[in-house]
């Protein structure tokens, strides 16, 4: 399962970056990295790309449930993750690019998740699965509305959140063609048997 590696790589730059972001300490060593305050922006780009802090204690698109639907939230992203890694024993021997898709998906998933369940504890503001998500990629896009809500630039994301996306096009993308690809063979396979057929059918009703 080569494939792992590629959620593992995901996860890791995803983690790494919002450590940088936030900031961490190890004590018994006497290392402490500051990061960012919340809210503090860099300028990459203009204004076109900024690095911007936020942390985000609901859902996508900055979408708060509440308190007591985080757990459940926290809980089917376990699960999910966990569906997904099973589900990739299951294809390992099918096409490339389903298996990537799905590893990229599972690496983004996972780099969520380890905020959701373990950032409240390591930095002391909630207890275990109650954890904030570190965003931190600031685009400009054009204006739109979602869910009641109107944004002047795309919604603050990370590397997890632009891991899933990816992966959840790929997966879209070439499903999609795959399906085209056995239609067409279902057509091109039964075409000549028809044929056969047509011209039994004809030389029957000559004699």
């Amino acid at each position: 399962m080569r494939v792992l590696f590629v959620s593992f790589f995901v996860m890791l730059i995803d983690q790494l970056s919002k450590l940088a972001v936030k900031g961490f300490s190890i004590p018994f060593i006497n290392f402490h990295h500051i990061g960012m305050f919340e809210g503090e922006r860099i300028r990459i780009l203009g204004d076109f790309f900024r690095i911007t802090f936020i942390e985000n204690p609901g859902m996508a698109f900055g979408l708060n449930p509440g308190i007591s639907f985080k757990l459940w939230i926290t809980i089917f992203s376990l699960l999910a993750s966990s569906g997904i890694v099973f589900y990739l024993f299951i294809v390992k021997n099918e096409r490339f690019t389903l298996r990537f898709s799905l590893a990229l998906i599972l690496g983004g998933a996972i780099g969520n998740l380890i905020d959701r369940i373990f950032y409240g504890v390591f930095y002391g503001y909630a207890p275990l699965f109650y954890g904030k998500v570190v965003d931190f990629l600031d685009v400009d896009f054009f204006h739109f509305a979602l869910f009641g809500k109107t944004f002047d630039r795309w919604p603050i994301f990370n590397v997890a959140d632009a891991s899933v996306t990816i992966g959840v096009l790929i997966l879209l993308i070439f499903h999609s063609r795959t399906q085209e690809k056995k239609q067409d063979k279902i057509i091109d396979e039964n075409t000549p048997q028809i044929s056969l057929e047509s011209e039994s059918n004809d030389t029957k009703t000559t004699n």
